[in-house]
């Protein structure tokens, strides 16, 4: 239709697109997918944007599990043993004192946990863990960590997204991104999360600029994991009746749309989400799963939290074998604070430890007895660590100059340890490792050059690692 010289059509705004697509964003997809099936079942790939795409180099890994440690480990009284605080112990700190969170300081302050040596590496393990101790010639313990942030939510966003404020996207995104997943029937990226989100909410899962599709999906520790995944019809043809029909609405004004993340992104999870029906609770029926497997993770173990975390961990195992890339696990309530002991550091870290060890310790060993550990890359850690000297009486403070973390599988050199801490577990004197730094090297093993995986936005090319981060290449086999 021809215009007049004074007509100039104005813009789809958003409330114009509410009105015009009605309630059917989601069904132009559904309309490709009933055409080609005619049951419930998988939908091809070619048009997801979450198929599998190729890497930059050949990966050493295929997926990842992040155990993420809610609060921040004593670095001294999990992974670097310091004999130097036990001389010390309830004396004045011999080091000068950097400003704390809070503030409250005492004097130096030694673990009441031993440290032994395990493996025929002799890896030195606190008796916190036990169980992750029998895998100790898998794991390569980092003790040069640092971070630039010592408060809770900054330091969350630093770990997750590489920066220290909200917006950006979370390293799972980007591995997801970047490689896709090798199943269309689960996300890309998967929180398993056993009743504790991070300080800092939501966010350090975001997608930020990427497009939502690859933005986490929060997996509750329970059965069902995700609510509504059951549908409401009896009947699967009076479901993908209603779905034809949104089919048919959005098609009459799909051609007045332009391009959307929001109406894309939609689209695909009205797609995953279908599909997510019969994939999900597959995925939670563990009647496949042999009872002395259970017992491993510590199924019936009379500790509460043990036997929530030992179902992420399974969990987690079993989304590995179904090509889901980034997993990450949080920790479940224990009943006092999470790994953040400003005071009763006894108390705290044996409950928090008590929690995940065996769960963790079966998991490294069953990932190992299935030959997927080889491609599997497991990493431990927090936010920051911990105060060699108390906060009050018997609790740590914040430290961010030094913490350690490991890391296991997927190309990961087992049974050593880098970087080193002073006498102290203060700061870091030796092969300082940075935040960047792991997430360059995480990108590395699973095939990914982390300064080549970029997206254009606000004039500049973002990446996981911003400007910095470098491969640590003494880590890899």
């Amino acid at each position: 239709m021809a215009h007049c010289n004074h007509f100039h059509p104005s813009p789809l705004n958003r409330r114009d697109m509410l009105a015009r697509c009605a309630q059917g964003f989601g069904s132009v997809a559904f309309m490709a997918m009933f055409g080609q099936q005619n049951a419930l079942g998988s939908l091809p790939t070619g048009g997801s944007p979450l198929v599998p795409r190729r890497p930059h180099h050949a990966p050493r890994a295929k997926n990842v599990i992040f155990l993420y440690m809610d609060g921040g480990p004593a670095q001294m009284d999990t992974f670097d043993p310091k004999p130097k605080l036990a001389e010390y112990h309830g004396k004045p700190f011999p080091m000068k004192m950097e400003p704390t969170q809070f503030n409250d300081n005492g004097n130096t302050l030694a673990g009441p946990w031993e440290f032994r040596k395990h493996g025929q590496s002799g890896l030195e393990i606190s008796s916190l863990f036990p169980h992750v101790a029998q895998s100790a010639d898998d794991l390569c313990v980092v003790r040069s960590m640092v971070s630039e942030f010592s408060e809770h939510t900054n330091a969350n966003y630093f770990l997750h997204t590489g920066l220290g404020l909200a917006g950006r996207p979370s390293a799972g995104s980007w591995v997801s991104y970047g490689l896709g997943t090798e199943n269309q029937n689960f996300p890309g990226f998967v929180v398993l999360n056993g009743g504790l989100i991070p300080p800092g909410g939501l966010p350090n899962f975001g997608s930020g600029f990427l497009p939502a599709t690859y933005q986490g999906s929060i997996f509750k520790a329970g059965d069902p994991p995700v609510a509504n995944i059951q549908p409401l019809e009896a009947d699967p043809q009076l479901q993908r009746g209603k779905l034809s029909l949104l089919a048919k609405l959005d098609a009459a004004s799909k051609g007045n749309l332009g391009s959307s993340d929001a109406v894309e992104s939609a689209i695909a999870n009205y797609e995953l989400a279908f599909r997510m029906q019969s994939a999900v609770p597959e995925l939670m029926d563990l009647r496949g799963e042999t009872e002395a497997t259970k017992r491993m993770y510590g199924f019936d173990h009379a500790y509460e939290p043990t036997r929530i975390y030992a179902r992420q961990c399974l969990t987690a195992r079993r989304l590995v074998e179904r090509g889901v890339r980034f997993i990450e696990l949080t920790c479940p309530q224990v009943g006092g604070d999470r790994w953040d002991q400003h005071s009763k550091l006894k108390e705290g870290h044996n409950n928090n430890a008590r929690a995940v060890d065996q769960p963790i310790g079966a998991l490294l060993k069953d990932l190992k007895g299935r030959g997927l550990l080889d491609e599997t890359l497991v990493i431990w850690g927090g936010e920051f660590g911990r105060t060699p000297f108390s906060q009050g009486k018997d609790g740590r403070d914040h430290n961010p100059f030094a913490f350690s973390m490991w890391l296991a599988g997927g190309g990961i050199k087992g049974g050593i340890t880098h970087g080193v801490t002073d006498d102290f577990g203060y700061k870091v004197v030796a092969d300082r490792v940075e935040i960047f730094d792991l997430h360059a090297t995480m990108l590395h093993l699973l095939g990914i050059d982390h300064e080549r995986l970029t997206v254009r936005f606000s004039g500049r090319d973002m990446r996981l690692t911003d400007v910095h981060g470098h491969v640590m290449k003494e880590w890899l086999v």
